[in-house]
């Protein structure tokens, strides 16, 4: 790993689909970072690719972590586990794309294969750098319930597999961020609409710290909607994370509660509201810099990878909890998760 002040470390990308494509746009820019190039599997993609970014396609996996110190791997879900064993092997650290793998037995291989070569592995969970998530940090003063909605129109890419873990994972993973406490007990409910897996899900998880959510997830919605409510013992957050907004409301400092007791009162007499402000940014961006920043020295990963083994053991409860309501239904645990 290189020292804060030393040699930039040295990057490449691993896949450049849709996404990786920007993963490779925005490391060639952080000015901490040496990018060195990517690989692409599909030869005419990865000429696109070099031409439209001015980088280097490499010809194989090998060539490319011979020249780097760490990579991001932003190939489908079910090539994680293999591409992230070689360069875990090859004593690089790695950026993998969420969900971790396809399933908890490979997230624990990689995780000690890490461990053993002593090298970094941080997970995609792109909304912990939302705007909306980063300004309602300093507020967050453990939550007693939660509730999150992400709705999407229907997209055939990651239809493939049940809406848990194509949309839900991303929620899941915040709310074991906020809360701070292992889950103690879930159920879980969902049907299937235009896929043979599930397309809406609910779920309903309870901590053993005592804290309660419920998150919602569909994409066979008409609008897009990303919204998280909090409520804790001094007040109430409204987050819009498409928007990258929020409100903090809570009891005045002034307010006399046998006076409001007695009479009602509009809102605003006994409510404050609080706009959450956070700089703007990027998220992938900001996930980009915050694990070149690692690799430096410069701080921790913001996501470990014990964090996203966490957040796919819950979704893959999830899933099975769902399965148990709907025999018969196609298994909604494909290795074919989408990451990329």
């Amino acid at each position: 790993m290189s020292a804060a002040g030393g040699s930039p470390p040295r990057l490449g990308v691993i896949g450049t689909g849709s996404l990786g494509y920007h993963h490779a746009r925005l490391l060639r820019d952080i000015k901490t970072a040496a990018f060195k190039g990517f690989y692409e599997a599909s030869a005419e993609r990865a000429g696109t690719v070099s031409r439209e970014l001015g980088i280097r396609a490499y010809g194989s996996i090998e060539e490319l972590l011979h020249d780097v110190d760490a990579v991001s791997i932003v190939v489908p879900t079910k090539g994680h586990y293999e591409v992230a064993k070689q360069a875990l092997r090859a004593g690089k650290h790695v950026l993998i794309e969420k969900p971790i793998t396809a399933t908890i037995e490979e997230a624990d291989e990689l995780l000690a294969l890490a461990k053993a070569n002593g090298v970094l592995v941080q997970i995609g969970h792109i909304e912990r750098f939302n705007r909306a998530i980063r300004a309602a940090a300093p507020y967050i003063d453990q939550p007693l319930f939660l509730d999150s909605d992400r709705l999407a129109p229907f997209n055939p890419r990651g239809a493939d597999v049940a809406v848990v873990l194509d949309l839900m994972i991303h929620d899941i993973d915040l709310l074991l961020s906020l809360v701070g406490s292992k889950v103690k007990d879930l159920s879980a409910a969902g049907i299937p609409v235009l896929t043979p897996t599930v397309d809406i899900a609910n779920a309903r998880i309870t901590f053993e710290n005592g804290a309660v959510a419920t998150i919602t997830a569909s994409r066979v919605s008409r609008e897009r909607m990303r919204k998280l409510r909090i409520f804790q013992r001094n007040g109430y957050l409204s987050l819009d994370l498409a928007a990258g907004s929020g409100e903090l409301y809570r009891l005045r400092g002034d307010v006399d509660l046998p006076t409001l007791i007695r009479q009602a009162q509009p809102l605003e007499a006994f409510v404050e509201r609080i706009p959450l402000e956070a700089p703007e940014g990027e998220p992938l961006k900001l996930e980009l810099e915050n694990f070149v920043g690692a690799l430096r020295g410069e701080g921790e990963v913001a996501v470990s990878g014990e964090a996203g083994r966490d957040a796919l053991d819950v979704a893959l409860r999830i899933v099975h909890d769902i399965e148990r309501g709907l025999p018969g239904i196609a298994s909604l645990r494909s290795d074919a998760t989408p990451g990329a």
